[in-house]
């Protein structure tokens, strides 16, 4: 079998790499040629390498990949075909509709799983993993996936490796910028949102037009939303259930009332597949962190916590609940000034110092002049190593508090790693 992606950006490499693992051969093509190929399995390239001024030819043993053109003759000779969610709606992807050639239309075994989706815009990743916890605790086969963007190996991982395995329920992180694509390629039997805030607004544009996406997404499905959640009436006339739930009561380890509640979904869906309450009191006092996300660490005197916190609704969760002496922030992409609301928030609470590190990009020019224009008063600090981000750790290390989270995933994760294993030592 032999598939074509359509878009090398985060879904697309991660389409690629799913594809090769699964045993099918692979055309991939990106008009940008010199879109970041950091990320595919590149071990199935070989040094075969075509270039020219305009495009850019990579030919492999099961690989072709083409920059700054596509191949239309070797998209046609493909079994399926792999295109970038955000393709999704345009009139490529509306053809490839019309001929049943998507990748879900054509490996179709994911739609005979009881599917589960998660969205919002915080807490998607904390509370896929809680549910999936009750549910294996419960003795349920669980496959779980999704959003790239989640750390997940993305949807089309999802659909391939549910058409091989062996599984009871599927359970899908679903991104708000990706819900009209996810609900196509999946038919959810569930949906549980975690909340609605300011982020991917370049995308969105405002909350109501998201408010609108959600209730597109919601129609005929049971769904799952927080007592207090604003639009409840809305999402009440799409769906055909709704089910409230609330903050969670019980032991937890996880610290902020988000993710209490973000517990109180995962508890709320178990409730309602007949999983016993004794087993999700269990898994949920037994869940510990998931990595990336929000945890505490003990470093001399200081609490450290360490989490994504891109947006600034996230970030105001938890300066809300706790004062910080410092806070670390990661800087978002050049194009995500949306994001640099997080700073704002930050202002409000007017740390001692606020540190500047670059988290998806080196925008650390723009935060400043940010901070500056925001009139904050105190110390600002820019870094660009994990060596120096320690050393000023080390340095906060007998004030009560510090958070280190903002923008940038993966480096978040190593700031993370380095302060376990100093956490652990002391």
């Amino acid at each position: 079998m032999r598939a074509a992606v359509i878009g090398l950006g985060v879904e697309g490499k991660k389409a690629v790499n799913s594809l090769l693992k699964h045993g099918w051969d692979v055309y991939a093509t990106d008009l940008n040629m010199n879109v970041d190929l950091d990320g595919l399995d590149l071990p199935y390239l070989s040094m075969n390498l075509i270039e020219d001024s305009q495009s850019v030819s990579i030919v492999g043993d099961r690989i072709t990949v083409d920059l700054g053109f596509s191949n239309s003759y070797a998209i046609e000779e493909c079994d399926a075909i792999a295109i970038s969610p955000s393709m999704f709606g345009g009139a490529f992807a509306n053809r490839l509709l019309e001929s049943n050639e998507l990748l879900c239309d054509v490996v179709c075994g994911h739609r005979d799983l009881f599917t589960i989706g998660i969205t919002g815009t915080n807490g998607k990743t904390t509370t896929v993993h809680m549910l999936k916890s009750i549910l294996e605790d419960a003795g349920r086969k669980v496959l779980v996936g999704g959003n790239g963007g989640g750390g997940f190996s993305g949807y089309y991982d999802l659909i391939l490796e549910a058409n091989e395995g062996d599984y009871d329920i599927l359970l899908v992180e679903v991104c708000d910028m990706t819900l009209d694509f996810a609900n196509y390629c999946f038919d959810f039997d569930m949906v549980g949102l975690t909340n609605i805030g300011n982020d991917h607004m370049d995308v969105h544009k405002t909350i109501a037009n998201y408010k609108d996406s959600l209730v597109r997404f919601f129609s005929n499905k049971t769904i799952f939303t927080a007592y207090n959640q604003d639009f409840n009436s809305d999402f009440k006339e799409s769906a055909s259930q709704t089910i409230p739930y609330f903050v969670y009561q019980d032991e937890l380890k996880l610290f902020g009332k988000f993710n209490m509640l973000n517990a109180g979904l995962a508890a709320a869906i178990a409730k309602e597949l007949k999983v016993p309450k004794d087993i999700i009191r269990q898994s949920l006092a037994n869940f510990n962190a998931v990595e990336g996300r929000l945890d505490v660490y003990k470093i001399n005197d200081a609490d450290v916590y360490v989490g994504k916190t891109d947006n600034s609704d996230a970030l105001a969760s938890i300066l809300a609940e706790r004062n910080f002496y410092a806070l670390f922030i990661g800087t978002p992409r050049h194009h995500e000034e949306h994001r640099l609301d997080i700073l704002d928030v930050a202002v409000k609470y007017n740390p001692e110092v606020i540190v500047l590190f670059p988290g998806l990009d080196d925008t650390l020019d723009i935060a400043i002049y940010r901070l500056n224009s925001l009139g904050y008063m105190g110390n600002i600090i820019t870094v660009n190593t994990l060596d120096q981000i320690i050393e000023l750790v080390a340095e906060y290390s007998h004030e009560d508090a510090i958070l280190i989270g903002g923008n940038g995933q993966e480096t978040i994760i190593e700031i993370q790693e380095r302060i376990k294993l100093i956490s652990e030592k002391l």
